[in-house]
């Protein structure tokens, strides 16, 4: 893993009035790296990837993209600065085919800074070439034309992923990518993050609850208690550690 940091968030805290939700929290994410956060029910982890994309402001801290303070920078800003994120709940377009999906959000990223501009011959033949990459990459050759509200709830899941990937994020942001998901799906959703991650050269931040998924996907692992991170390491490193067993993975479990 390259050491270069792409993302870097500092002391951050953030509370929700008298609840402190964030307490003085510092992370990174590398060039390439899986970083996946993961920590009890209310540990802060969706409010932590919140405070990184920009959806809510930390009260004290600062995030830095590529070296550039980005703290105070809106979610829509950051997004044309290289942040892709999915949620716990898939957003695609439902009345939509997958490939119209895909299409509308290569044309998102093409018309950054002028949406009412055109699309001309070239762009078009080339948003026709990039659908087929992503349709490729992502394993919807054969649903190209299903329509989005009719796929199964994993390969909804996944079609929101293409989507993102459509924007050429630097960082992918995923918030429990595999929750409601069978076990299938889940080893499908980790195959298919695995080969993205290579193909696309990207880094990813993520929660997730399965740790057969935080173990087979992470080159680092953070953990959240209470708002606190209370270990960063290896997933050798987080296997290990006492506090990480008695606050979230106990004692005596096998862990992938």
């Amino acid at each position: 893993m390259s050491e270069t940091m792409l993302l870097q968030a500092n002391a951050l805290d953030k509370s929700y009035g008298p609840i402190r939700v964030l307490r003085d929290v510092s992370l990174t994410i590398g060039a390439g790296e899986s970083h996946v956060v993961i920590g009890p029910n209310g540990a802060g982890k969706t409010t932590l990837f919140k405070v990184l994309t920009g959806e809510l402001y930390a009260d004290r801290g600062a995030v830095r993209f590529q070296g550039r303070d980005v703290t105070r920078m809106p979610a829509h800003r950051r997004v044309h600065l290289g942040f892709g994120r999915t949620f716990q709940v898939a957003k695609v377009f439902p009345r939509f085919s997958v490939q119209d999906n895909l299409r509308v959000a290569l044309e998102a990223r093409v018309r950054r800074g002028n949406p009412l501009g055109g699309v001309s011959a070239a762009q078009a033949k080339a948003f026709g070439e990039a659908t087929e990459s992503l349709l490729a990459d992502t394993g919807f050759e054969a649903q190209r034309d299903a329509i989005a509200g009719t796929l199964a709830y994993g390969d909804r899941k996944r079609l929101e992923m293409a989507m993102v990937l459509a924007l050429e994020p630097a960082v992918l942001f995923l918030d429990e990518p595999t929750a409601g998901m069978s076990a299938a799906e889940r080893q499908a959703t980790v195959r298919l993050l695995k080969t993205v991650k290579g193909k696309r050269r990207l880094s990813m931040l993520m929660t997730e609850h399965d740790m057969e998924v935080v173990f087979g996907l992470a080159d680092r692992i953070s953990v959240l208690h209470h708002g606190q991170l209370i270990a960063s390491g290896t997933p050798d490193d987080i296997r290990r550690d006492a506090r990480v067993k008695e606050v979230y993975l106990g004692d005596g479990e096998d862990h992938a």
